[in-house]
């Protein structure tokens, strides 16, 4: 499981379920004018509630977060884990609003049963948690805000090159090593730019090329590997111009791009798959 393609969305339902788990063991009930000693339950002592409210509510929390996480969500019942969590999100929010205006659930409409107690501390926290927690599983995939990644991308400390890809070692080559003519030394016959033997320092016919230096260099392509990272889930494409998804790149794992093809990125993962990134956007090269 990467936790780093978590998103800011996630962070806030990861919050709102750590609420829900604190407002569990608070108060059920508010009575007024009870004593001080008296024992009001908590949460966990009203099946209904610890059922509709708590227990769907964490579970919804975990079910999203787990979806994120993995790299590919088996599907219950037809319905990715994700949906399935937001659904459960959504209904734990729907029973806490009904417990508000209800708490006593139904036992105030004996006779002379009054008006029972109202909301407790724990309750009202509840429907404040849950509510927050369906509102940013719901809105996680349409604010770009909440799609952010939740943890920024480590940059690497030393980014290596291509596999394979190494640079030639010779004279010419830029950064290589160039022979140096110590000050007020004799030039040697036959290095770069002297003379050989034979032949006048200047105004003498040129020698003929060598054939090996005559063979021009192929002029080095402008695009050079780079690890990149990407701000939010993306789907890598075949490189055969189909619209078949190969992997998705997850925010947070750096990447290798290995060749660029207009717009788009011929990129590499860990595991060696190349495919096609097509939507480069706000990508963070490392």
């Amino acid at each position: 499981m990467n936790i780093r393609s978590l998103t800011r969305g996630d962070g806030v339902v990861i919050g709102a379920a750590v609420l829900l788990f604190i407002a569990s063991f608070l108060d059920l009930y508010s009575i007024d004018g009870a004593p001080d000693s008296l024992d009001v339950p908590s949460l966990w002592s009203s099946g209904p509630v610890l059922l509709g409210v708590v227990l769907a509510g964490i579970i919804g929390a975990v079910l999203i977060v787990v979806a994120r996480g993995l790299p590919q969500a088996p599907k219950v019942a037809g319905l990715d884990l994700a949906q399935l969590g937001i659904a459960l999100t959504m209904f734990a929010a729907w029973s806490a609003l009904g417990n508000i205006f209800d708490p006593a659930g139904g036992a105030d409409n004996f006779d002379g049963g009054g008006d029972g107690p109202d909301a407790g501390t724990g309750l009202i926290l509840a429907l404040i948690a849950t509510l927050v927690m369906a509102a940013a599983a719901v809105a996680t995939p349409l604010v770009p805000a909440l799609k952010a990644a939740l943890l920024g991308a480590p940059r690497p400390a030393a980014p290596q090159p291509y596999p394979g890809a190494q640079p030639p070692n010779g004279y010419g080559y830029p950064g290589a090593q160039q022979p140096q003519q110590p000050y007020g030394g004799q030039p040697q016959p036959g290095a770069p730019g002297q003379p050989g033997p034979g032949q006048p320092f200047g105004g003498g016919q040129p020698q003929a090329p060598q054939p090996q230096a005559a063979a021009a260099q192929p002029p080095a392509g402008d695009f050079s590997p780079f690890w990149f990272a990407v701000p939010v889930p993306r789907p890598l494409f075949a490189e055969d111009g189909s619209q078949t998804t190969i992997a998705e790149l997850a925010p947070g794992t750096w990447y290798l791009a290995v060749e660029q093809r207009g717009p788009s990125l011929v990129a590499q993962t860990q595991d060696g798959r190349r495919g096609v990134l097509q939507d480069t956007s706000g990508i963070q090269r490392g």
